[in-house]
């Protein structure tokens, strides 16, 4: 699953607008600060801040806290010192768990995290618990009705893409080596192709299969995890069908 966004569709429809949004843009903002951080202030340089700044222009961020939390993560305006870090556990059924946060204080986000996967029927694990179960790519949408599946397999793979899959009703997605993200992207919007939701992710390679009484609980632990605030982006192995979030 590449993050959730099928899920996180479902919770924008279910309501609660306006309190998604305030999180989604703390969440865009600290991106920006920790790309700032390790990469430097100028996207044309930092391609993972490129991709932060291109994320939240799409989210509607407002230019000034674009610019702001580029100075935070530069060392030019005062702000929280975050920290990207991976967290590895396990949820209902022993399906895997990927959180990646930002972070400003550890004991507190593990203290958060610890008690979320706990009393949602999960448990925090050790780095390389569950890690083997995942592999991290570069993951590019394209609308459908914007290309053909042989134009775009051409383009994309002579931009250096890996395949290109068409699973979904609406989009193409092409996958790449994380290395090779920026150049497929930038090739795909020299050809004229419209790309959307482009970042790094992480692929289940070993699925889990629970019993499907579990899985409104993996759903509640999902959404759990989503609404602390330090999270980035959560990852399971296991897929869910739609009817699922909607009832859970």
């Amino acid at each position: 699953m590449a993050g959730h966004s099928k899920w996180k569709n479902i919770r924008l429809r279910k309501g609660k607008q306006d309190a998604i949004r305030g999180k989604l843009f703390t969440k865009l903002a600290r991106e920006i600060i920790v790309a700032a951080k390790m990469g430097g202030g100028d996207p044309a340089t930092n391609l993972r801040l490129r991709l932060a700044i291109d994320k939240a222009k799409e989210n509607s961020l407002p230019k000034e806290n674009i610019d702001r939390a580029i100075a935070k993560g530069t060392g030019g305006g005062e702000g929280s010192n975050y920290e990207e870090i991976l967290y590895e556990g396990t949820g209902p059924g022993g399906v895997a768990f990927m959180v990646e946060v930002y972070s400003d204080n550890r004991n507190r986000t593990v203290g958060e995290l610890r008690h979320v996967f706990s009393k949602n029927g999960g448990a925090l694990g050790e780095n390389g618990s569950v890690a083997w179960q995942f592999k991290q790519v570069g993951q590019i949408s394209v609308p459908k009705s914007a290309v053909d599946e042989e134009t775009l397999t051409l383009t994309a793979l002579d931009g250096g893409a890996d395949e290109v899959t068409g699973d979904d009703e609406e989009y193409w997605t092409v996958e790449t080596p994380v290395s090779a993200l920026h150049a497929c992207n930038d090739a795909l919007k020299g050809a004229g192709i419209p790309t959307e939701d482009v970042g790094i992710t992480r692929l289940a390679t070993n699925w889990a299969e629970p019993d499907p009484d579990l899985l409104p609980k993996i759903v509640r632990l999902l959404e759990a995890l989503e609404d602390l605030d330090d999270v980035k982006e959560t990852y399971i192995n296991v897929e869910i069908p739609e009817e699922v979030y909607e009832n859970a």
